[in-house]
């Protein structure tokens, strides 16, 4: 368990200091650096899904290295693309739409929430 908590930790902070970096270069008026991290992060979960289901092994330390670490601290979306690709290639349509369309709008609404309880948070 501690073993696999190191190579999460390790992986996340690696995948953090990443996007960091990559949206304080590119990031500008649009935020292109976001979706770059976006797009990259989903072709590395894509990758690593694709050789770990390949190989017939869990590969549980590339899966908590690669996977939950890396592509977690730098991207989410990435997660979120793949259990998409999922629900798309078991057939389950109606749980990719409500699932993503959700998703995005209810994630727009917290974020809009979010802003406004913090007005009432102390200074």
């Amino acid at each position: 368990m501690i073993k696999g908590l190191v190579f999460v930790f390790v992986g996340g902070g690696l995948g953090s200091v990443v996007r960091f970096l990559i949206g304080k270069s590119l990031n500008q008026s649009i935020p292109y650096g976001t979706f770059v991290v976006n797009m990259v992060g989903s072709l590395l979960i894509g990758l690593a899904m694709g050789y770990i289901l390949r190989e017939g092994t869990s590969q549980n330390n590339i899966h908590l290295l690669l996977i939950a670490g890396f592509c977690g601290g730098f991207t989410t979306f990435s997660a979120f693309a793949f259990e998409n690709y999922a629900f798309i290639k078991n057939g389950d349509l109606l749980h990719f739409a409500s699932y993503a369309l959700l998703s995005l709008a209810l994630g727009i609404v917290a974020v809009v929430f979010g802003i406004f309880l913090s007005k009432f948070l102390p200074s």
